[in-house]
């Protein structure tokens, strides 16, 4: 198949790592643009997302991590965007699965979106490497539980409810955080229903710093460790304030700060739990004021890549 370099796919590293190189040794981490807004319902643009993303990151200089005191770019190299088709959601979802899962093979994977119907396929790639369902830390606006998309089978708001029909994720430890969007009921209580947990960004009011937020890390913690599955993180920037984060295709008022979800990243994500891979998806650069959203997406990318190494280097006692 041609592989064809459509104009808007990134030449940038994230934090100037190293690009991936044949017979060279393969660091920990990789990272990977998917740039795909194919399957959006309101504004487009995510596709430029990855290549925002990675320009956000040249401003973290030496990527050293303020809480954390280290630096992930020498355990990191940057895989570019993947070559996926432009126009149609399974033909891209089956090319995106089967170069998932070559990289997932090798590397503990971060993927720079594109809109939130990539995580499906993503997914899928997890759960044939692994070979088990997954537990998700899932944060978002919006429950992405419908079970049709606007009259379409499938699209970036089916995404959840897909991946449990099929029998990707473990459904108890399937977590939603930040959930607030309008919704019929059926879809907003979906994972609590089969199980699971969702914590609305209305819970999360007035709850801000790692003190103030222990109550609801340590359910989460219990939640995702209960199931002893390899643990996923999915972050729509959308689950942000649109003060915090205006550029992005269906913001919602009433969000979480920057802070709440910093705070959540640095304490769940340096857990000793089996974290295997994370995505940032839905940042929209058009929509995007003063590259808050690119800003916020770059740096958490960067808190999960540190929180990872440093739960690495902990010593249990």
């Amino acid at each position: 198949m041609v592989q064809h370099a459509f104009a808007y796919l990134s030449q940038q590293r994230f934090l100037g790592a190293a690009a991936s190189a044949e017979n060279a040794p393969t660091p920990r981490f990789g990272v990977a643009g998917v740039a795909w807004d194919g399957a959006v319902t309101n504004r487009p643009g995510a596709r430029f997302g990855p290549n925002a993303i990675r320009k956000a990151s040249q401003m973290l200089c030496d990527a050293t991590h303020p809480f954390f005191d280290l630096s992930p770019t020498a355990d990191l190299c940057d895989h570019g965007d993947l070559y996926l088709p432009n126009t149609s959601l399974e033909t891209m979802r089956a090319a995106l699965e089967a170069q998932a899962r070559t990289l997932l093979a090798h590397q503990h994977m971060v993927w720079l979106g594109g809109d939130h119907s990539i995580t499906l396929s993503l997914l899928r790639a997890l759960r044939a490497v692994h070979g088990q369902p997954l537990a998700v830390l899932h944060f978002d606006a919006h429950c992405d539980t419908w079970t049709d998309h606007f009259g379409e089978p499938s699209g970036h708001g089916t995404w959840v409810y897909e991946a449990v029909q099929e029998g990707l994720v473990v459904p108890q430890s399937f977590v939603q955080v930040g959930i607030r969007s309008a919704a019929e009921r059926e879809a907003r209580e979906y994972v609590n229903a089969i199980g699971g947990r969702v914590i609305t960004a209305r819970e999360l009011r007035g709850l801000e710093s790692p003190s103030q937020l222990a109550p609801i890390t340590a359910d989460i913690r219990a939640r995702l460790a209960a199931s002893n599955a390899p643990v996923y993180v999915t972050l729509d920037i959308d689950c942000l304030d649109p003060a915090f984060a205006p550029g992005t295709g269906t913001p919602e008022p009433g969000g979480l700060s920057s802070a709440q979800v910093l705070s959540l990243l640095e304490e769940l994500c340096a857990m000793q739990l089996p974290f295997v891979g994370m995505d940032c998806v839905e940042v929209s650069p058009p929509y995007d004021h003063a590259e808050l959203t690119s800003n916020i997406a770059a740096l958490c990318v960067w808190t999960y890549l540190c929180a990872r190494l440093a739960s690495e280097k902990t010593v249990s006692p």
